[in-house]
């Protein structure tokens, strides 16, 4: 929640301002997506929260950051480990796990086609 928060800021910020709540948004998704991973007290890949948590990592690289190769980064690392433990869900967590998937694996798409796009008018 504090990633999102200083992102939130960032975007309507600018100068000095909006370098600090950017670097302060970095900070606190790597550290919950740190502790999300960790073995021991960490979140499955499929838990909503974990899959949130990177979805909303990932549109900060994109929108504040203007870094679409860590976004795109951060949303197939997600995407890819939640896959592989979509067995292991009951109904309900199926459900909500593959919504939050499906946002992660349009973002890409729409990234990485945009991506795509910006290439091509570069060799032009």
């Amino acid at each position: 929640m504090q990633g999102d928060y200083y992102r939130y800021l960032s975007e309507i910020t600018l100068g000095e301002e909006h370098k600090k709540n950017s670097s302060q948004a970095l900070k606190f998704y790597q550290k919950a997506l740190e502790k999300a991973e960790q073995l021991n007290v960490g979140l499955n890949p499929t838990e909503p929260l974990r899959l949130g948590l990177c979805l909303n990592f990932s549109v900060f690289h994109y929108e504040i950051m203007s870094d679409v190769k860590e976004a795109c980064s951060v949303a197939k690392k997600a995407f890819d480990a939640a896959i592989e433990n979509l067995d292991k869900l009951d109904e309900g967590e199926y459900k909500d796990s593959t919504t939050i998937m499906q946002l992660l694996r349009d973002n890409m798409t729409m990234w990485m086609g945009e991506q795509n796009e910006d290439d091509d008018k570069k060799k032009k």
